[in-house]
């Protein structure tokens, strides 16, 4: 079944407008389907080439010949980060063609690691990254117990069973540490492992490269190394500290959180909901959600988190312009907040305070602080920044 992504009119839009769209994201999150979809809406013949496909990459053993005879078809190419190098001759096509709409490109690396192709093709390429199923797109069809055991990525999301869905997840873990990682230099699988384990257990928290080199008994350097491979291939990311000017002592390092539940939950071996629910990192499994959905929401955001040394503390931070949101995470179905949010609250002075909670229906908690569900949460969020 195909569920409509939220994404697909900016992608529609893009390849009207630029010679080049890229759809990055992490590996299975549905950028092939997407780009499907819209095989079956283009008014183009559309190509498509898995360059994870021998027979596919065979035809590229002369790629200007063969590349050069698909003139006015948008052509696909996935997984491109596999071969970089075909990044100049798709700029030297589409300046030869004029117009746009020529290629659609299909990446499971950030635009920092597919440097080349911002170099390349600057000024000819717009991006689009695709996540795993936000809430939002799943239209009330999955629930939410399963949408935070499982995660978002459509596999996982919509198995048979707990199981099934277990399995994939494992699955798709060997397969980025035994073959993904080895498209990138000086990356050991073991080590990787061990990291990605031990920051499932940090999962939230304020991330230390030197104290998670020790136990690893490698440099910080080396950490630093790892996390960034692990960020640019989107399994993770680093929400940095808000530095107000308030004058008071800040936590200035990042808090790093794994980018979907589900893989953490495969990483800490919990297999269902029931498991989640009784383990100590369900409420960091409730803020990941609440983060990897707004992120996905506004990609155009700023987003921080705050605290002060003193214990003043915001869980995340929005901000458009000058307009910020404060938003706290809280997993039961009575949030209370503590003095220190209040506090923090005072200090970032946001247009709104808003604790996002698994409610059916919110309520005010106090003048300008609402206890709302994720999708109230992005409404509101929506209707005060725009």
């Amino acid at each position: 079944m195909y569920y409509p992504r939220e994404i697909e009119k900016e992608v529609f839009k893009s390849i009207a407008n630029n010679p080049v769209t890229a759809i990055i994201g992490p590996r299975q999150c549905g950028k092939s389907t997407l780009a499907m979809h819209i095989a079956g809406l283009t008014d183009k013949e559309f190509i498509y080439l898995d360059l994870e496909k021998p027979s596919d990459l065979s035809k590229l053993d002369d790629p200007e010949w063969f590349l050069g005879l698909q003139k006015d078809k948008l052509i696909c190419l996935d997984e491109i980060q596999r071969k970089p190098e075909l990044f100049p001759l798709i700029r030297s096509l589409v300046d030869q063609w004029a117009g746009n709409g020529h290629f659609l490109v299909l990446g499971s690396a950030s635009r920092d690691l597919l440097r080349q192709s911002s170099e390349s093709l600057a000024g000819r390429i717009s991006y689009k990254r695709l996540t795993p199923f936000l809430l939002s797109e799943l239209k009330n069809e999955i629930q939410l117990p399963d949408y935070l055991s499982r995660g978002g990525f459509p596999r996982s999301l919509l198995a048979n069973d707990d199981k099934q869905s277990m399995e994939w997840r494992e699955d798709f873990i060997a397969t980025f540490l035994e073959r993904d990682l080895l498209l990138w230099s000086g990356f050991s699988p073991e080590t990787m492992r061990k990291l990605w384990q031990m920051l499932a257990n940090l999962n939230g928290q304020i991330i230390n490269y030197s104290l998670l080199g020790s136990s690893l008994g490698v440099s910080h350097t080396t950490v630093r190394n790892y996390v960034e491979l692990l960020k640019s291939t989107f399994m993770l990311q680093l929400l940095p500290p808000f530095l107000s000017g308030t004058g008071k002592r800040l936590v200035k390092s990042p808090k790093v959180y794994l980018n979907d539940p589900g893989i953490t939950n495969a990483l800490l071996r919990i297999a269902d909901f029931d498991q989640l629910a009784g383990h100590p990192s369900f409420g960091a499994a409730w803020e990941t959600m609440v983060l990897t959905n707004l992120t996905g929401s506004f990609p155009h955001f700023n987003f921080y988190f705050y605290r002060t040394s003193h214990g003043a503390e915001i869980d995340i931070i929005l901000e458009n312009g000058q307009k910020r949101v404060a938003v706290e995470c809280k997993a039961g179905l009575s949030p209370k907040l503590s003095s220190g949010t209040f506090l923090a609250i005072e200090d970032i002075q946001p247009l709104q305070s808003l604790v996002v909670a698994p409610v059916e229906q919110g309520w005010p908690m106090k003048e300008g602080v609402d206890v709302v569900n994720i999708s109230r949460a992005i409404q509101k969020i929506r209707d005060l920044l725009g």
